[in-house]
């Protein structure tokens, strides 16, 4: 049996029937004869099936919010947020995909010679539950358009959203098992991946559980993507504007509670801003609204599980006794656990080194660009760095130097539609979204007509 509580008031929301090795066969099956057809099909009627799809998204998006705050605890604007960025995917692939996948002619010796791009058939989703609707729609919306169809295994605590999530494709009119969801746990995860007829699997997760994703699909020469843990840092140069930089950097590090690969984790301040930077952000910290998920004025809920709290609370601890100071928060009540400023953070401390998964911002000076840089590249994980400076000339010329998948200057790390998204180092591979995004899972085709 799958279990999920709710995390804000320990409620136990459901148990679910795992599937049975037979009818995850089955269901896999059931896919692969989907795709048979779907693969045939017109792009002017995938994009109306995926227009009606982000259609249904905005006019259901109160209730489905609702869920995600149930399941996982996302403070209820921020739920319906996700919903309306899922629609707005969808909305990008109905009108960019044809164009995307458009045949490539080269000019060669030959009569006619180009490249094509065509769908390579099941394709499994392994999703996490801190974004449980937009971290499956930015898989989905590609590759439902590109005739790909797709298998979700997704967390544990979400399976609700999971369930959703296929009803969703299923009342937008998409044909039947074109996106099926598998309410399976993580130990049948590699029966799946063996399954002949899935040709590729995608990960979003922890690290652990990329590795052992990526080392089953190697075993049997299949694609993977993996958009693994961040510790992304925010470096606040001297000539900085404090007040709008301060605006940008709670929100990177404190939406969703903290609890997403691409928010700031790590603080890097010019030495000589310190103080005063620090003091302010404290103030604004102090500002944001705790409490119930579902009142939709608050900006700070529980945890996804109380677990979780408890690994930041160690991460913290550990820190604190090689020598970190608490300027606000560090205390814990169940999966509830306050903003946290963790000051004088050096390397080697568990939150500078470790991926912090919560509300809590480690503060880290530096002197001059060079010891910056030193820093950002210092971490095991490479999904992004934001770069907070008036010169903008400057800034550009230090993103040569860093080794992250993405650099925002002046902006929080994000996923956006339009730009590809992933990382470097232990961060995983592979790319999500954009042109890069829907071409993960493509036969690329070479045509050579003499």
């Amino acid at each position: 049996m799958i279990k999920s509580n709710n995390p804000y008031t320990q409620e136990e929301l459901y148990n679910i029937e795992e599937l049975n090795e037979k009818e995850i066969n089955q269901s896999i099956e059931d896919a692969d004869q989907a795709f048979k057809s779907w693969k045939k099909t017109k792009f002017s009627e995938r994009q109306k099936l995926m227009l009606n799809l982000a259609e249904t998204l905005e006019s259901d998006k109160k209730k489905l919010a609702k869920t995600i705050t149930q399941e996982m605890g996302k403070p209820l604007s921020q739920a319906i947020s996700e919903i309306e960025k899922c629609a707005w995917v969808c909305e990008y692939y109905t009108e960019n995909a044809e164009s995307q996948l458009a045949d490539k002619i080269i000019e060669t010796d030959a009569q006619k010679s180009y490249v094509s791009y065509e769908p390579i058939g099941v394709v499994l989703a392994v999703m996490p539950w801190n974004y449980p609707y937009w971290q499956v729609f930015r898989f989905l919306a590609p590759q439902l358009m590109a005739g790909n169809v797709g298998l979700l295994k997704h967390a544990s605590n979400v399976m609700l959203s999971a369930k959703k999530i296929q009803e969703l494709v299923e009342k937008a009119g998409f044909p039947k098992d074109v996106f099926i969801n598998l309410p399976i746990k993580s130990d049948q995860v590699n029966k799946v991946i063996q399954h002949p007829k899935v040709k590729a699997v995608t990960l979003t997760g922890s690290e652990k559980a990329g590795k052992a994703v990526a080392s089953e699909a190697a075993k049997h020469i299949k694609k993977s993507v993996l958009e693994l843990g961040g510790s992304n840092a925010l470096v606040v140069f001297k000539d900085a504007n404090i007040d709008q930089t301060l605006e940008t950097c709670v929100q990177a590090r404190f939406q969703n509670t903290g609890q997403s690969c691409i928010t700031g984790k790590r603080l890097l301040i010019h030495e000589s801003l310190h103080e005063e930077f620090v003091d302010k952000l404290i103030t604004k910290v102090k500002d944001l609204k705790s409490g119930d998920p579902n009142d939709e004025n608050t900006f700070i809920s529980v945890m996804a599980r109380e677990d979780l709290a408890e690994e930041l609370e160690k991460q913290m601890q550990k820190s604190v006794d090689q020598g970190a100071k608490i300027r606000i928060g560090g205390k814990r009540d169940q999966a509830y656990f306050e903003p946290t400023i963790l000051d004088d953070v050096k390397p080697g401390m568990p939150v500078f080194e470790e991926e912090t998964f919560g509300p809590l911002l480690a503060v880290t000076t530096f002197k001059d660009e060079k010891e910056a840089i030193d820093l950002v590249n210092q971490s095991n994980f490479g999904l992004g760095v934001s770069l907070f400076s008036s010169d903008i000339k400057a800034a550009e010329d230090v993103i040569v130097n860093l080794e992250d998948g993405a650099v925002f200057i002046n902006e929080l790390v994000k996923s956006d539609p339009r730009i590809p998204f992933g990382g470097t180092k232990t961060s995983g591979y592979g790319r999500e979204l954009s042109d890069d995004g829907i071409m993960e899972f493509i036969n690329k085709k070479t045509v050579y007509i003499k």
